[in-house]
């Protein structure tokens, strides 16, 4: 068994600690490990002034290490590590996920902070550090997710990107310019030249394990930096326009079909007889080593390949745009389409005037999976179904989700799943499906679980939707999200109903049937700002902070950001979770076990009440039903008297007493409020959550 790199960090931060004082804060949030109260000064920002060496090394020495179990292999994937048997029947490799609470994190930005308390974040502080997040930092935060319930760390695109036309501050880490290589940006200065950044990766997926948290990564192999690496070697692989036209370069619109229509095959003729069309596909070129051989193989080791090309063939990569026809959103400048295929869709070669036409970018060649050609990209296929068996063999990762894997060809879709399950069986994928309508082809291309729409139904109560979402998500083929936001979306508690809205969801969502809990980095101190504006945005959203925050109108997924973590309800949702996954672990059999779950209803169902019920199957005749009662208005009290007569059918429960084991207004008590022995009699107030056992 390897030696760990985690013991290896502990030694490198052990040498520098204690070797002068340090004006270096961190939040108090970040302190669920009971931090050696000698070595800290609290102050009245509710934050904490440390030694960096120290309170790092402390984490890993005091928290994490001594939970280390010597019989697993902590190098491998948990599954690997452990030596796990897969289950013969009902389990497809990965399905652990169905169990799982997921924590999503942009690394650069959930331990980002003013560590100097300057009043910026800090390209280079006066320590000489960034300020923004790293793998050494995150492990700080694993303790507050392990208190959370957290048991999977989802982390948002680590690659190197380009900053080529970059959006905001920093650069959209979906720019990607080397999968295989790491974002050099997430190298922490704490541990100089005695620890590559790769290996302070390993260290930190390491610590996961031993917490038993699983790790999984983004990978995007649909779209990529408009400077990949790539490239150089392979032009033919991109796309190309005339530089000099690279202003007029614009979605086309087409006259007669409707905003955000999707591009199906009935409305292709009327895309490709459009004038729009027509100038669009027109300003496509060949790909310079086509145009001229012997300049390439002149230029194509410049230091700046992008201003080379540009300069000696006046050609730029052509940007990416959304693949839904009409859709309002501008060209994404920052990144491009991979040429998935080297012939023109099959589907609609009709439609084309010359068939030797420069390859060209449109909504049929975007949508790979409904437009196929004839010639696959075989090499560049091969790359980017390797991209994830990388990252197992360096760094014992345990799943990924696939970027915009609903646009990728079949063939290559199946690649990316089967050469992954070869090296781990128990690999667990995420489909970036946010339609549930399509969870069942999703199940059948090897996914675990979809996205789903969760972020769009939940908030919307007064609409219906969320009563929806609860009571409908058990007839999906495979789990979706139980989340209410994610890094694209706006915020819960930005949303009508604010925080008591945000926290009764975080709560409830613990216990969704079929749902895997999604909590999405900042959630979790009610942090208002969205992450990026790209689903569900309103006009607005933008600006959620108040004016003179010096974060205003700054998007994470773009810009230097961190997350109010020193906000004075900080510890409200992460206590309320430490009771709750107590709970949900206590029956997490039953809660993700459709033949274990009742649906609660009510007389007059109002659609704010939302109640959910799972049993415990055996000889015993007590304490073998969970009750989650859940009021959703955030505003007003409800009198509701839910029907538990089929719960009492299947349990045989006939106890008219339980226990009040959690709510959000009061304290566990006896719970004797029946109506009847079939009904309860239940008050909740705005936003209440009651968990009962009977």
């Amino acid at each position: 068994m390897k030696p760990l790199l985690l013991e290896k960090l502990l030694k490198v931060l052990k040498l520098e600690q204690g070797k002068q004082t340090y004006n270096y804060t961190v939040p108090d949030l970040w302190n669920c490990f009971d931090y050696n109260p000698d070595k800290i000064i609290k102050l009245n920002t509710n934050e904490l002034m440390v030694d960096p060496y120290h309170f790092y090394a402390s984490v890993i020495e005091d928290f994490i290490l001594p939970k280390q179990n010597k019989e697993i292999d902590y190098n491998q994937s948990l599954s690997l590590g452990m030596h796990k048997k897969l289950p013969k029947t009902n389990y497809l490799g990965g399905d652990w996920i169905k169990q799982s609470v997921v924590y999503s994190t942009m690394i650069r930005t959930s331990t980002a902070w003013d560590h100097d308390r300057s009043g910026t974040l800090d390209t280079s502080n006066i320590y000489k550090m960034p300020e923004t997040g790293s793998f050494v930092k995150m492990l700080a935060l694993l303790p507050l997710l392990k208190k959370m319930g957290v048991d999977v760390v989802y982390m948002l695109p680590i690659s190197k990107f380009s900053l080529k036309d970059k959006k905001g501050e920093l650069g959209s880490p979906y720019g990607v310019s080397n999968f295989n290589e790491l974002d050099p940006n997430l190298k922490d200065p704490l541990t100089k030249d005695h620890l590559t950044l790769d290996e302070e990766f390993k260290a930190f997926v390491e610590a996961c394990h031993i917490l038993d948290m699983r790790v999984m990564i983004d990978i995007i192999p649909r779209t990529n930096s408009v400077e990949n690496e790539l490239i150089k070697d392979f032009p033919d692989w991109f796309y190309w326009i005339k530089a000099d036209e690279y202003d007029q370069y614009k979605v086309p619109m087409i006259d007669g079909i409707g905003p955000t229509s999707p591009p199906t095959i009935d409305l292709m003729e009327r895309v490709y007889k459009c004038e729009d069309t027509l100038r669009h596909i027109d300003m496509f070129q060949h790909n310079p080593k086509e145009q001229n051989p012997t300049l390439w193989k002149k230029i194509k080791d410049s230091k700046n390949i992008s201003i080379a090309i540009e300069k000696h063939f006046n050609l730029r990569i052509a940007p990416a745009f959304s693949d839904h026809i009409n859709d309002p959103q501008p060209p994404w400048t920052d990144i491009t389409f991979f040429r998935m295929y080297k012939d023109i869709p099959k589907e609609t070669k009709a439609f084309v005037d010359d068939v030797n036409r420069p390859p060209y970018i449109l909504f049929d060649t975007i949508k790979s999976n409904m437009y196929h050609g004839d010639l696959p990209n075989t090499e560049l296929w091969e790359r980017l179904a390797d991209v994830v068996p990388s990252y197992q063999r360096r760094f014992g990762i345990d799943g990924a989700r696939i970027d915009m894997g609903h646009a990728l060809p079949q063939n290559l879709l199946d690649m990316i799943i089967s050469k992954a399950r070869e090296n781990d069986a128990d690999f667990s994928f995420i489909a970036e499906e946010l339609q549930p309508s399509n969870a069942q082809k999703a199940k059948d291309f090897g996914y675990n679980m979809i996205i789903g729409n969760g972020f769009v139904m939940e908030p919307r109560i007064w609409e219906g939707n969320l009563f929806e979402f609860m009571y409908e998500n058990i007839n999906l083929p495979i789990p979706s999200f139980a989340c209410g936001e994610t890094h694209d979306t706006p915020r819960l508690a930005a949303r009508e109903g604010g925080p008591t809205l945000s926290k009764t969801l975080s709560i409830l969502n613990m216990f969704v049937p079929n749902g895997v809990p999604f909590i999405n980095s900042g959630q979790e101190v009610f942090e208002t700002q969205p992450m990026n504006t790209g689903l569900d945005a309103r006009e607005n959203e933008l600006f959620m902070l108040p004016e003179n925050d010096p974060f205003y109108g700054k998007l994470a997924l773009f810009d230097k950001y961190q997350f109010h973590y020193t906000t004075p309800r900080r510890w409200e949702i992460p206590d309320a979770l430490d009771k709750v996954s107590q709970i949900r672990k206590s029956f997490l059999k039953q809660i993700t076990n459709s033949e274990t779950y009742v649906p609660l209803y009510t007389i007059d169902q109002p659609k704010t009440f939302i109640g959910f019920s799972y049993f415990k199957k055996g000889k015993s005749k007590k304490n073998n039903a969970l009750l989650i009662l859940a009021n959703v208005n955030p505003y007003h009290e409800v009198y509701v008297r839910p029907d538990i007569e089929v719960l009492r059918h299947k349990t045989d429960n006939k106890e008219l007493e339980g226990t009040l084991l959690y709510s959000t207004h009061e304290d566990p008590r006896p719970f004797t409020q029946f109506l009847d022995f079939n009904t309860l009699d239940i008050h909740l107030g705005p936003g209440e959550i009651k968990i009962v056992k009977l």
